[in-house]
C-alpha cells in the first residue's frame, strides 16, 4: 500500500510540465489492449505531428484471445491488422487541459476503411495513458474464411499507455 502511495505522489508531483500534443515533430507511441466481439489481443500505435493539429500514423493490432467456430481455429491473417490514420488533435482547439488530447480520425487498414475517435492524457512529459473507439466505415472481404471477416472489422475499444518519443 505505501508503494501505490509513493507512486501516486511521484505522478501528482510530475503533472506540472506534461503536454498532450506539442504540434509539428511530435511523436507519439502507444501500446494497449483491444476489446472487441469474440476476441481481444494487443494494439500499438505510432503518430507523427504534421502541424500544429493534425498527425499521421501507423496501427497495427493483433487478437491474442479469438474464439474458434465449429472445428476452425483463427490463422494469423485472421488475427492480424495493419492501419494507416490520420487524425485531428483538437486539445488547444477546444481550450481544455494542455495534458489531455482529444483526437478524432480516419484510417485504412487491411480489412476497412474506418474511424476513430480517441483520447490521451499524460501524467508526465513522457508517459500517459490513451483510449480509444474504433468503427469500420465500409467494409471489404479479405479472408476465404467468412467465419472470421469480423474480427479487426467492427467495432472495437482499445485503452492502454501513451508516450512521447
Amino acid at each position: 500500500m505505501k508503494k501505490i502511495i509513493t507512486l501516486i505522489a511521484v505522478l501528482t508531483v510530475s503533472l506540472v510540465n506534461a503536454q498532450a500534443f506539442k504540434g509539428k515533430g511530435d511523436i507519439k507511441f502507444q501500446v494497449g489492449a483491444n476489446i472487441q466481439e469474440n476476441a481481444t489481443g494487443i494494439t500499438s500505435t505510432a503518430d507523427f505531428g504534421l502541424g500544429e493539429n493534425m498527425s499521421f500514423g501507423f496501427q497495427v493490432t493483433y487478437l491474442l484471445s479469438a474464439n474458434k467456430y465449429l472445428d476452425f481455429k483463427p490463422e494469423f491473417q485472421d488475427r492480424a491488422d495493419v492501419r494507416g490514420r490520420f487524425n485531428a488533435n483538437l486539445g488547444n482547439v477546444l481550450n481544455i487541459d494542455d495534458k489531455l488530447d482529444v483526437y478524432p480520425g480516419l484510417d485504412l487498414g487491411l480489412r476497412n476503411f474506418g474511424g476513430h475517435v480517441g483520447a490521451r492524457y499524460f501524467f508526465t512529459d513522457g508517459f500517459g495513458v490513451f483510449t480509444e473507439a474504433a468503427f469500420p466505415i465500409a467494409k471489404y472481404d479479405t479472408t476465404d474464411n467468412e467465419l472470421f471477416d469480423n474480427y479487426n472489422n467492427q467495432f472495437n475499444v482499445s485503452i492502454g499507455m501513451s508516450f512521447n518519443l
